[in-house]
């Protein structure tokens, strides 16, 4: 009973190591389980590891910048592995794990607060709550800051410490985002 053994693709080619290859004749073959192993590790992101990925991608980082980071020993990856586990059990489900990192993620920056995967688990109860904080626009003129005055329907401006009425067009109105307090 002569077996024949097919060249295996690339891919799955592994290098030789002690318990992860059997001797067939003169060629090492690599073990079913050591081609299981190297089968999983060229699959797609785990969910764990999509959770961690999409907490830095909200921290401004590239798929890219993390790998190398990780390398460099800027990030330690494995830190944030134990909260994405712990997230995932409690969302159920890899999507709403990620929707509730990304909703925390925006009110934590539009509050400009720092933030962490720990950061969902604690808000998780109050996740219908949060809500990104308002921006608030004001009017300016020639960068000087305006009011307007409800009972004469009228913009001023405020000139070296000193109310005016604005006479000019409407359009030369500049509104800038001021941050609400």
């Amino acid at each position: 009973m002569a077996k024949t053994i097919k060249k295996m693709p690339a891919r799955l080619q592994i290098p030789a190591c002690a318990g992860m290859t059997k001797n067939v004749g003169e060629a090492k073959v690599p073990t079913a389980k050591a081609l299981e192993r190297a089968a999983k590790k060229e699959a797609k992101e785990t969910d764990v590891q999509a959770i961690v990925n999409a907490y830095f991608i909200s921290k401004g980082l590239s798929l890219e910048q993390i790998k190398e980071d990780a390398k460099q020993r800027k990030i330690i990856y494995s830190r944030h592995i134990r909260p994405a586990k712990q997230l995932l059990e409690l969302a159920g489900s890899k999507e709403k794990a990620l929707s509730a990192l990304k909703q925390v993620a925006v009110w934590a920056i539009s509050n400009k607060l720092d933030f962490s995967i720990e950061t969902v688990l604690k808000k998780w109860l109050e996740l219908s709550k949060l809500k990104p904080k308002e921006q608030v626009k004001k009017p300016f003129y020639e960068g000087n800051p305006m009011h307007y005055d409800e009972r004469r329907q009228k913009y001023s401006v405020l000139v070296d410490g000193e109310w005016k009425e604005y006479c000019d067009k409407e359009e030369k109105i500049e509104w800038r985002v001021v941050d609400k307090k």
